[in-house]
């Protein structure tokens, strides 16, 4: 189950849209409502399929489920309310056992709190941006822990298929694309934003990678003394590079280089 009580998924049709929204909420038809924020265009200059972008929100009990359409400069068919064949089995990844005897989603539902109008705006622009690249993906944002100077950065979660392609090498393509959204969405509100874009999870997979060769490294400094150098690396993991052996006993790092080939070295302390 997500910890928001919407969610906005960009998919070929507005059935596969609203099934996959199901599937990772955990819900079946019934419990939400659902808004087609796109009935479907051509992708960035007008190349690759055409993909739709649907907006479920979790329905509190009493309430309604509609399926509700953005006025189009064209004629289009009024889209139909449509619902899965099948009810759908909570998100494999969401690391929470259900109660199958117990409502727990609309438990969980009717406990959030309203709607905040920066994690939905966030949501938005990113939404759009996968929507313009032709990738199918799922996007969730929350707030990350408060920075020193009281700020909280925003986390956003995207999941899908076949999203390799926004990562790129070394992170290069993920870095562009966070940095871009983060101008975005500040523009647009008028203030300060620091998006961290995930991507399947990449970023924690790739910490531990990078925890685990800080250690090998700093062995093989400590054992023969000798310094070795990383390879280029984006400041973001550089970072993670220099916490995770600040207060080594034996070796030290920095950095050296000129971005975008920008390299951590360890070295002896002694050295």
């Amino acid at each position: 189950m997500t910890e928001r009580t919407t969610l906005e998924i960009i998919a070929p049709t507005v059935e596969e849209a609203i099934s996959q929204g199901l599937v990772q909420l955990g819900l079946t038809a019934d419990a939400v409502s659902v808004e087609v924020l796109d009935a479907g265009n051509k992708g960035l200059f007008g190349l690759g399929k055409p993909q739709v972008r649907v907006r479920l929100t979790v329905v509190p009990k009493g309430g309604s489920n509609t399926v509700e359409t953005e006025p189009v400069a064209e004629p289009k068919k009024e889209a139909k309310r449509l619902e899965p064949k099948s009810k759908p089995s909570p998100a494999s990844d969401a690391g929470v056992e259900q109660n199958q005897d117990k409502p727990a989603p609309m438990v969980e539902a009717e406990s959030q709190p309203e709607h905040d109008p920066l994690l939905d705006h966030t949501e938005a622009v990113i939404s759009k941006m996968l929507y313009l690249l032709n990738l199918e993906a799922q996007v969730s944002a929350h707030y990350g822990t408060k920075e020193r100077d009281g700020r909280r950065n925003i986390q956003v979660d995207i999941r899908g298929k076949d999203l390799s392609v926004l990562i790129g090498r070394r992170s290069e393509t993920l870095g562009a694309f966070q940095y871009v959204a983060s101008l975005i969405v500040g523009k647009e509100t008028q203030q300060f934003v620091q998006l961290v874009v995930d991507v399947e999870g990449y970023r924690d997979r790739r910490e531990k990678q990078l925890l685990q060769m800080a250690q090998r490294m700093a062995e093989q400094v400590s054992k023969s003394g000798r310094r070795q150098t990383l390879e280029p690396m984006p400041s973001s993991e550089r970072r993670v590079i220099h916490i995770a052996l600040r207060d080594h006993p034996d070796v030290k790092t920095e950095s050296t280089g000129e971005e975008p080939y920008r390299k951590v070295v360890i070295l002896p302390k002694d050295s």
